[in-house]
């Protein structure tokens, strides 16, 4: 049996005339910058999140730059984020000139350990760090009630990349939940085709709940101008285009099911995996969702953009599930710290936990239209790996 990591026909198949339908009245209307329909997901998704405003831009990554852009951070500004994560993360620090300074990973979550955040930043004795930048990793959010906390405590404004965590929601201190990219100064999202809420190309999403803030971002994704052809200062061409916003517009409306899809099958290799023994022998790690204690059913409290495992033995299992027609993927094979565009830009410091899940983890299909007897099939053909 053919197991793909991620079927992106099977999502669009119930929806591709819907689809095809709107792009037509994109194309038709000759509106082919900006537009009603950015308007209208921008309203959306700020609905969706809870936030005062969402602005549409041209990726995630372009929401991280502009969003660093719009707090001024530039040469000799450092910027402490994870060093476990996608490289857009670090990227945009390092494209502004600024430095990224690094806090290891909690090896359960794999986001970014808040005491560790706090080491960090006791050893900042000139603040030279300028942001903080904590990564929902795999569709959990970070822990933000101390991440915040602790921002407040050294007055460092946080710039969520949720770019795998739409809709993924945290629980506060005050007792209520919120979703990912609400809690910070800013949260950056991505559509990138592959996640939960997924475009036919490109795209991203910067929400704030400080509308001033928005309003800057606004102006930065179109070269700082206001009004136009008027720049007081310099952003870039980092529009989401119509098209893009359409399909966003259709899809967010399935987004809520296909959550839920991805946590039941989470659930199901869960019951699986224990019932052939490798929750009791130890031979696999499953996905924790730290912060479920107090969930209900429409609380998005995880929304497994993937679903990760960890093992000593990585490698050939992914070797072996690819010989097997399974579809797998390592996020992420080698740290951003240890990257070679850092080499000789930074001094060097180890990040245990981190670089032990780059080393052990692999993460397995997850997706919405997944059945269950490719799940079964998954899992059996682990077992024969680990029998062998």
């Amino acid at each position: 049996m053919k197991v793909p990591l991620l079927d992106l026909h099977s999502q669009l198949t119930p929806l591709r005339d819907e689809i095809l339908e709107a792009v037509t009245a994109v194309i038709d209307s000759t509106t082919y910058i900006q537009g009603p329909e950015v308007v209208a997901i921008e309203e959306e998704v700020a609905n969706y999140c809870d936030t005062a405003a969402a602005v549409g831009v041209s990726s995630g990554t372009d929401a991280l730059l502009v969003s660093l852009i719009g707090l001024g951070i530039g040469r000799g500004d450092r910027v402490l984020t994870t060093p476990y994560s996608f490289f857009a993360t670090m990227g945009v620090i390092l494209r502004l000139g600024a430095e990224p300074v690094f806090a290891d990973i909690d090896p359960v979550s794999y986001n970014i350990d808040p005491e560790k955040i706090i080491e960090v930043l006791d050893r900042d004795t000139e603040k030279t760090i300028k942001a903080i930048i904590p990564v929902h990793l795999y569709g959990q959010c970070a822990d933000m009630n101390r991440i915040l906390e602790i921002a407040g405590r050294y007055s460092i404004p946080v710039v969520e990349d949720a770019a795998q965590a739409i809709g993924a929601q945290y629980p506060t201190s005050e007792g209520k939940w919120q979703k990912s990219g609400a809690m910070g100064l800013a949260g950056c999202f991505s559509f990138f085709p592959s996640k939960n809420l997924g475009g036919i190309g490109d795209g991203g999403m910067v929400v704030s709940n400080d509308t001033d803030f928005a309003e800057k971002i606004a102006k930065l994704r179109n070269h700082g101008a206001y009004p136009k052809y008027y720049h007081a200062e310099t952003g870039g061409n980092f529009r989401l285009d119509p098209i893009q916003a359409t399909v966003l517009r259709i899809k967010l409306k399935y987004l809520e099911s296909w959550h839920a899809a991805r946590r039941e099958n989470a659930e199901l290799y869960k019951t699986l995996f224990a019932r052939e023994g490798f929750v009791a022998n130890r031979n696999v790690t499953l996905p924790h969702a730290v912060y479920a204690w107090d969930v209900t059913d429409n609380q998005n409290y995880h929304i497994y953009n993937q679903f990760v495992i960890e093992t000593d033995k990585r490698n050939s299992l992914m070797q072996w599930l690819h010989e097997h027609d399974i579809g797998c993927e390592i996020y992420y094979p080698l740290c951003l710290h240890q990257q070679k565009c850092l080499k000789g830009q930074i001094e060097y410091v180890p990040m245990l936990h981190a670089e032990k899940a780059a080393d052990r983890t692999l993460a397995l299909p997850i997706y919405p239209e997944l059945s269950d007897p490719m799940q079964e099939h998954v899992v059996t053909t682990i077992k024969q790996f680990f029998l062998q």
